[in-house]
Formats: C-alpha cells, sequence, structure tokens
C-alpha cells in the first residue's frame, strides 16, 4: 500500500504575513469602502432639506454637487503624492477624519448658519477628502488583492455600495424623526472618524507584492514626482482610464437619471422610479458580489467584455421598449453590466506595485471626469431629444470601455504576448 504526501502548502503570505494579519487586513479595508459609501449617502438623503434650509434652486443644489466634484478631482490628482508622502493607511485616516470635518460643517452650515458659501467650503473639503481616500484605499486594496492572489477589488466596491444603503436607510430614519441636517451630520462625522482610525491599524504597506514579483527599491524612479507624473505618457493608462470612464459614466448615469427616466420616459410615478433606482443599486451589487468568481474562473478581459455587452443590451432595452415591466429588467442588465469595469480597472491600474499609487490616481481622476460632466451632457441631450434618448450616450461610451478592455489584462498574461 502506497502513501501520498501531499505538497506542503506555505503558511505565510507575501511580506511573512499570516493569514490572520491578511484577512484581517481585508476586513479593514472592507469597512473603509463602507465608510467613504455611508458618508456620500447620508449626505445625499439630506439634500432636499438642505435646499429647503438654504431656500436655494435646483441649479445652486447643483453648483454645491459641482463643488464636491472638483474637489474630488483635486484630490485624486494629488493624491499619488501624498500617498508616497504619507503611506496609503495614514493617508486613508487622514482623509477619512478630515472629511468628517467637511461634512460636519456642511451639516453646521445648512442647520445653524443656513450659510450656502460655509456649506460649499464644506462640502469641497469633503470632496477633496473623497478623492484622497478613493485612491488610497484601492492602492491598498490592490496590495491586498496581491498579497491573497484572487480577484477581490469587485467585493471591496460592493461594500462601499453597502455603505451607501445604510446611509440612505439612516437618512431617511433621519427624516422621519426630523433630525436636524447638523446633529445628523455631526453622529455621521464621528462615527466614521473614529472607525476609520480602527480600521487603519489592521492596513498593510501597498508596497508589499505577490509571491515571484520584484519588490520596489527605494531609489526607483517611480518613487520620485516626476516620475510619478511620467505615467500619464504610458498609453496604458489612458487606456484603463477610458475603461473606467466608461464604467463610471454606465454607473452614474443611472444614479443621476434613473428615476427621472422611468417617471417622464416610461410613465410610472416618482415612487416606482425610486424603487428601480434601488432595484438597479441592488443588480449592481450583486453584479459585483458574484464578479469575483468570474474574474477568477476567465480573467478581466472576457469578463469585462461580457460586462460591456450586458449593459449595452440592458440599456438597448431600457431606452427602446415601452413596456415599464421589461425597462425594469433592462435595468437589472444595465446593473449587472455596470457592476466590474470599475473595480476592474483599479485593479489593472494597480498591478504594478512601481507605479500604482500613480496609476490609479490618474486613471480615477479619468473616471471622475464621468461625474463631473456626464449630469450636464445628459441634461442638454435630455432636453432636445428626451431623456430615454439621452442615454444613448452612455451606450456609446459602454461600448468604448468593452473594446479598450484588452488593456486590462492580467500582467502575466500581457508578459505571455510579449515575443
Amino acid at each position: 500500500m502506497t502513501s501520498t504526501t501531499k505538497p506542503q502548502v506555505p503558511t505565510d503570505y507575501p511580506g511573512g504575513l499570516t493569514r490572520h494579519q491578511v484577512v484581517k487586513w481585508r476586513n479593514s479595508i472592507f469597512i473603509i469602502f463602507a465608510l467613504c459609501g455611508l458618508g456620500i449617502s447620508s449626505w445625499l438623503s439630506r439634500v432636499p432639506t438642505v435646499r429647503d434650509l438654504l431656500h436655494i434652486q435646483t441649479d445652486q443644489l447643483g453648483y454645491l454637487a459641482f463643488g464636491i466634484a472638483v474637489g474630488s478631482i483635486v484630490g485624486l490628482l494629488a493624491s499619488s503624492h501624498i500617498i508616497a508622502r504619507l503611506g496609503a493607511a495614514r493617508t486613508i485616516a487622514w482623509s477619512l477624519s478630515i472629511g468628517g470635518v467637511g461634512f460636519i460643517t456642511a451639516g453646521f452650515g445648512a442647520s445653524a448658519l443656513h450659510s450656502y458659501a460655509v456649506v460649499y467650503i464644506g462640502l469641497a473639503l469633503f470632496g477633496l477628502t473623497t478623492g484622497l481616500c478613493d485612491v488610497a484605499m484601492n492602492v491598498n486594496g490592490a496590495a491586498n488583492e496581491r498579497v491573497l492572489g484572487r480577484s477581490i477589488m469587485p467585493i471591496f466596491h460592493a461594500f462601499f455600495s453597502f455603505g451607501t444603503m445604510i446611509g440612505a436607510g439612516l437618512g431617511a430614519v433621519a427624516e422621519s424623526i426630523h433630525l436636524p441636517v447638523f446633529e445628523h451630520a455631526l453622529i455621521i462625522g464621528v462615527a466614521i472618524t473614529i472607525a476609520a482610525l480602527f480600521s487603519v491599524r489592521a492596513l498593510q504597506s501597498e508596497h508589499l507584492v505577490g509571491h515571484g514579483q520584484e519588490i520596489v527599491a527605494d531609489d526607483d524612479h517611480s518613487k520620485t514626482w516626476r516620475g510619478r507624473l511620467s505615467i500619464w505618457k504610458n498609453p496604458f493608462t489612458i487606456l484603463i482610464g477610458l475603461i473606467v470612464l466608461g464604467a463610471a459614466f454606465t454607473e452614474g448615469s443611472a444614479n443621476d437619471w434613473l428615476s427621472l427616466a422611468m417617471v417622464d420616459g416610461h410613465g410610472t410615478d416618482h415612487a416606482t422610479g425610486a424603487l428601480v433606482l434601488g432595484i438597479f443599486v441592488t443588480a449592481m451589487t450583486v453584479g459585483r458580489l458574484v464578479g469575483v468568481m468570474l474574474l477568477d474562473r476567465f480573467g478581466r478581459v472576457p469578463v469585462l467584455r461580457g460586462s460591456a455587452l450586458l449593459a449595452a443590451v440592458g440599456l438597448l432595452i431600457f431606452i427602446f421598449v415601452p413596456d415599464p415591466i421589461i425597462a425594469v429588467a433592462g435595468a437589472v442588465l444595465w446593473g449587472l453590466g455596470a457592476a466590474l469595469g470599475f473595480p476592474v480597472g483599479m485593479s489593472a491600474a494597480a498591478d504594478d506595485p512601481k507605479t500604482a499609487a500613480a496609476r490609479v490616481s490618474a486613471v480615477a481622476t479619468v473616471g471622475y471626469f464621468a461625474f463631473l460632466v456626464g449630469p450636464p451632457v445628459i441634461g442638454l441631450l435630455a432636453k432636445g431629444f428626451g431623456i430615454l434618448h439621452a442615454l444613448l450616450v452612455v451606450l456609446v461610451l459602454a461600448a468604448v470601455s468593452g473594446l479598450v478592455s484588452f488593456a486590462a489584462r492580467e500582467p502575466e498574461k500581457q508578459a505571455a504576448r510579449r515575443p
């Protein structure tokens, strides 16, 4: 009788980490992503009340949203240099703490001062730190993904969605009990800061690499500010940016216009419009949770192409089929198709530890322009062609995202193709 000996599996992960440390690190990133979603949706849930407190019109509300977006772009552009100086963990801690201050300032400006300027300043600060934290948590999440050796970035982004759901729910409760905006902002801001300071303690260095990868030398050119800026010259940075741009536009257009499109385009009532948006977000969250298995089995490029196709089919159904029930089915396909482009793009941008922070910063900046220019572009098109036909621009960008998906190919597959 012969006995077989199972090959020994190393118990330590790269960097000498134990499984307990890696799992604790992963769970902390889950919390950080959820905290970011909680903060954003907590504010959005009180926007109607803020409008009434400030006695402003819709266009002035739009300028407040623009302030958040501009602050985010500034944060994204500065993020790689700040992360290089402080490290991802400290950047996250400072970002969420200062972001909490910005959130509380906006709430105080709305409730106590009724000052549009104070609210704007608070939201711009909140947007700035959101952009910083976005890059830092994606860079650190990508390092955790490399150490684990499997695709889990979509799950990190699913926790962002969970955070938005919790924030929206708490906002609804705050509205129902008539909780002042300042008190709501104070509770959320303090809670986010405390949770962030505890969570970052389990984070590991973003410079950790997977088995077989080279550690970045201290004197490497990529660690200089010129080296970080040079990432914009790499065509793959732009191509991955286009993937993220298309994904962000596909996701963001639904957040901004799906409810209105159901009401004005498909003739439903307001409650149904809000419900369909909830269905879309749920479909997108499910897509991110299930997507990790598809990514592990098929790889990034086939999954990204399939996602773009799914989003395109969903959009075509939603835009051209007049039956509201079938339109909801289209919204589900749209949500599933929008699920993976952004997180997979972040993973692809961070494949090389040498350029992870700089490239994630650049790619996220390109992607965030979808949130900056998307709402006014679709709004202008809707005025001339109707809200449903205006969504055809989303279809175009989803197609572009699918066409350039080859840029997100895993590093070992890219290397295998080189002569």
